[in-house]
Order: C-alpha cells, then structure tokens, then sequence
C-alpha cells in the first residue's frame, strides 16, 4: 500500500465521483481508477458500491476512511511538529474567551503577548462557557480564557484570578442608595439573566439556590453591554463582574454580603492534545502574569 493510493482513496470518497476526483488530484481517470481497484485487491474487500457511473462509499470504505483520515491528520501533526521545531517563536494561537473577557483582559494579554513575539499570530473566538469547551474537547481551538466553575473530563484548569460579581440596579430604583445587601434582597425583582450555556448564568443560578431562591428570569442576553442597558432602562436587576463597559452614570454597583459573589477565570486546554511551542509559551506567560 503507497501514500498515494491513501491520498486518492480519501479524495475518491469525499466525493464520490471518480471524474471529479481526478480532476482535484490532476490524474488521468483510468490511472485514478485502476489506483483504487489496486487498492480494494489489497484489502480484500470492495470500498464502493458502483451503480452505473455513480459510486457511493460502502461500509468498509466508510471503516477505512475513518482510520485514513486519523493517519493523515497524524502525519499533519508531525510536520507541524517539526516546523514548529524550526520555528519556535512563529506560528498561530487558538485562542476561544468569554465575551466579558473580550473587553480589555484579552487584548491586553495579546498585545503585549505579540510585543515579545511579533511574528506569533492568534486565531481569536469569542464563545459562550458551553461552546468554549465543546471548542476545547472537539479540538477546534488550542487554549481557552473562561470562568471555572465546572470540572469537564480531559480539560485541564488553571486558575489566573478572582473576579467578585456585583448586583447592578438602575440608579433610580430603590435599592441604588445602598452599597451593600444581601442577594435575598432581589428575591422578587425581575432578573435581567444571561442565555443557558453562559458561565455567568450557571453561576447566577447556583448562587441564588444559596439564597434559597430562583431568580425570576425577565430577559436574556449575551454580553454584559447588554444587560447593563436593560438594568438601566429599569427592567430588572443582574449580577455581573465590574467592568469598564459599565455605565456608573445609569447603574448602581452593589456589594453582595451573603452568599460571597465571585467567579474564578483561568486558562484551559485539552488534556494529550498536541499543542505547539508556542502555545505552549503562551500559556506559561498567562500563568505568569502577576498584574491580574
């Protein structure tokens, strides 16, 4: 079995068309066909089902496909390997972040990420907690900035900070002239939440089952811009962490006593997964950083 006959199987089966797989691969089509009928006598079995001029990848095509493309993607990741061996200080980061992290904590940790490595690029992806890790797990991104607080099979956690979560009132409403309460106090107040799958929702929900009670869910939304402009427009209350997209003029920040509001964001990646140097690097200098 050669290399090429891998390259055209997997090329023949994408898409099921000999005359056009040949055309991608730049070979004659009797050379493509008699290439796959070799390879078929060398396995014993048949790849295809023929029908007329159409062909249509049987069962143990589909079994050998799934194997050929785990070898190629292997062998993608060993010249990877090696040319970030060479290249030590290039190449790309993959990194997914909340969308609260995307204000000013990630621009800061890649710019001046990139004002010691000027040739490091980053693939950025702003994502939901949920959709974060299902990035990490299905090995879409390489790194991830998120809130940790749930453990996931295969993600390893570090934590980087502590943020408190603040409850925010519309300045006009009852509780602005008070600097600290309890969370009960907003057990009857239209809660403005963010969407399920959001780390700030799960978070907001188990903090309220502390409180001994469920928030009465108004709105839902997806950035904390959005939600403080509902909070201000006087149509419920939330929880969020104090950040400068927060318009002080038109909502309150209250301190919350009981339960303590906080959240943890820490950086995360996928446990065996091939990650290149300077991913790698990236990671150590996030964990460095002592100004967070």
């Amino acid at each position: 079995m050669e290399w090429h006959q891998i390259q055209y199987f997997q090329t023949v089966a994408k898409t099921e068309h000999i005359t056009r797989a040949a055309e991608l691969l730049s070979i004659s089509q009797p050379a493509l066909s008699r290439s796959i009928s070799k390879l078929e006598e060398e396995l014993g079995v048949p790849l295809f089902d023929r029908k007329g001029r159409n062909i249509i990848l049987n069962r143990f095509g589909k079994m050998f496909l799934h194997r050929v493309e785990r070898s190629i993607k292997e062998i993608e990741i060993g010249k990877a390997e090696i040319q970030d061996a060479i290249h030590p200080n290039h190449g790309i980061v993959s990194l997914a972040f909340l969308h609260s992290l995307g204000i000013s904590f990630v621009p800061k940790i890649v710019s001046s990420f990139q004002s010691l490595y000027p040739n490091v690029k980053f693939q950025l992806n702003q994502a939901s907690s949920l959709h974060v890790l299902e990035q990490l797990e299905l090995g879409e991104i390489d790194v991830a900035l998120l809130s940790l607080h749930q453990e996931t099979k295969e993600i390893v956690r570090e934590p980087l900070m502590v943020e408190e979560l603040f409850l925010i009132v519309s300045i006009q409403h009852p509780l602005a002239n008070r600097d600290e309460v309890d969370l009960k106090a907003i057990r009857e107040e239209p809660f403005i939440a963010f969407k399920d799958g959001y780390g700030l929702r799960t978070i907001t929900d188990d903090l309220c089952r502390q409180a001994n009670f469920s928030p009465h869910v108004v709105f839902e939304g997806e950035e904390i811009g959005t939600v403080a402009g509902l909070v201000a427009a006087k149509l419920g209350v939330s929880l969020v962490p104090d950040l400068s997209i927060l318009d002080k003029s038109k909502v309150k920040l209250i301190r919350v006593r009981e339960p303590i509001c906080k959240r943890t964001i820490g950086i995360a990646w996928k446990e065996g997964r091939y990650l290149s140097p300077v991913t790698k690097r990236f990671i150590h200098y996030v964990k460095d950083l002592s100004s967070f």
